[in-house]
């Protein structure tokens, strides 16, 4: 049996991961929450407009990274080769804990919740177990847990399997999302709307502290549905040409979805009022602007929609996730038994089970929707900067000779810049969520220490990862 991951996907399937795990339910929820912060429907485009830059700074700041250290394991593994290995484990860590599991685990809740609209059995209020009077395990849960495990079983198949699911998926929603701009500009346009919406055209930002900290406040919520692009860096060791395909990848996915979120944003504030936005019933504001179009069969559409969204989202995410503990575990930095590949089907899948129970128990127990978006917001950014600030440190430790590929500093230095200016804001504005997303990462450390002491000592023959 190989011990190593064979490359298999070329650039239309890259192109695919980067889409599909970025199209989620985020662009059909977090409008809501986005314009009762800001309150205004030029701001609520603005702010869609920022998060959508940042990310594609951020892609192309990647892309010079994922040319330049092609090892299987993507963010994990840059880490580890320009700082050292704890600044990888916590990442890893952070990863599994929050970061990746708990983004799965509440798009799983969606999938469910989305159902719902369909099937009302389906419902976070409908118990199927009461004791001494505590209600647990609701029919939503049961959905949201079964998504999981069948996308999970569907990817321990093999990559092929996983990679099938996730291309006819992202084809699927990509449709859909088109679908919804072209009947927003055909059909539900409305002058008065906009004239409502836009009552002043687009008036002059005063560009004060309060009103930059509640832009890069409320672009959380935006960057929840556009951040999720660095998961093909994690897969990286079954692409075939990483080095070309994963930095055209990132470009054209990121590029294209931002697009596209900036044009279903449009329809909102061109088909609704602002004041329905912000009071929608459960922030799902697709369903309001489908409903102003079609009646109730729209709320049904759009769910549908939302359901294929969220199942192609996770389903990427569950696939590229794993290889991450993968690759720790190979790096003797993690449970020895999650560097092993499956005999038949050439996937991690004790790495791809491992981390399903864990997505689990979060969906069992943990917060809210919104809960979790912050925490997930929060550490992510944390790893995104210190990530982009790693280009800065490779060139300067690595000659030229093994640097293949320099981009413009401009990408590296406003992703920085308006991360930690995102950061710093959600420190002050939501310093509970905040400092308990720190504390997770910080608890990584003392994790570290033991696991060199004590958990290092692998039976499995692995080796560390040579670039």
């Amino acid at each position: 049996m190989s011990n190593d991951l064979k490359r298999t996907l070329n650039l239309p399937d890259s192109i695919s991961i980067v889409i599909g795990s970025m199209i989620g339910s985020g662009i059909f929820l977090v409008s809501a929450d986005i314009s009762r912060q800001v309150d205004s429907a030029w701001l609520l485009l603005v702010v869609w407009f920022v998060a959508g830059l940042t990310s594609l700074s951020g892609a192309m700041a990647y892309g010079e990274l994922a040319t330049n250290i092609t090892a299987p394991g993507g963010q994990y593994m840059y880490l580890k080769k320009i700082f050292n290995d704890l600044t990888a484990f916590l990442y890893g860590w952070t990863l599994l804990l929050m970061i990746q599991s708990a983004a799965i685990a509440a798009i799983c809740i969606a999938t469910a919740k989305f159902l719902g609209i369909i099937v009302p059995f389906v419902s976070s209020e409908i118990f199927l177990f009461n004791f001494a009077g505590h209600h647990f395990l609701s029919t939503q849960q049961i959905v949201a847990l079964a998504t999981c495990i069948v996308l999970t079983y569907i990817n321990s198949r093999g990559v092929k399997s996983g990679v099938i699911t996730q291309n006819i998926f992202t084809v699927t929603k990509i449709l859909s999302v088109i679908g919804i701009v072209l009947c927003g500009i055909f059909v539900g346009f409305n002058w008065e709307v906009v004239n409502a919406n836009f009552p002043q055209g687009c008036a002059v930002f005063e560009f004060s502290r309060s009103n930059i900290e509640m832009i890069a406040t409320a672009t959380v919520g935006a960057l929840f549905a556009t951040i999720t692009w660095n998961n093909l860096t994690f897969i990286s060791g079954e692409i075939i040409e990483p080095e070309k395909n994963i930095p055209k990848a990132l470009v054209i996915g990121v590029g294209a979805v931002v697009i596209l979120y900036l044009l279903v944003n449009a329809v909102y504030v061109f088909t609704i009022p602002l004041e329905t936005i912000k009071t929608v019933n459960e922030d799902i504001v697709a369903a309001a602007a489908m409903s102003a179009m079609f009646g109730k069969i729209g709320e049904i559409i759009i769910a549908i929609v939302i359901m294929i969204s969220t199942f192609g989202c996770a389903n990427g995410m569950i696939l590229t996730g794993a290889r991450v503990y993968y690759q720790m575990a190979k790096d003797r930095l993690f449970f020895s038994k999650l560097a092993h590949l499956d005999d038949k089907t050439d996937v991690p899948a004790n790495s791809l089970w491992a981390q399903c129970i864990w997505i689990c128990l979060l969906i069992l127990f943990c917060g809210n929707y919104s809960e979790l978006l912050d925490y997930v917001i929060y550490s992510a950014l944390i790893f995104y900067v210190i990530t982009t600030i790693g280009i800065f440190v490779f060139r300067y430790k690595f000659p030229e000779s093994e640097q293949k590929l320099r981009i413009n500093s401009f990408y590296g230095l406003f992703f920085i810049i308006s991360s930690s200016y995102i950061i710093y804001s959600l420190t002050l504005h939501k310093t509970v969520h905040s400092l308990r997303a720190l504390g997770l990462v910080l608890l990584g450390i003392p994790v570290y220490l033991l696991w060199k002491k004590f958990g290092s000592h692998s039976k499995l023959a692995v080796q560390e990862t040579e670039e």
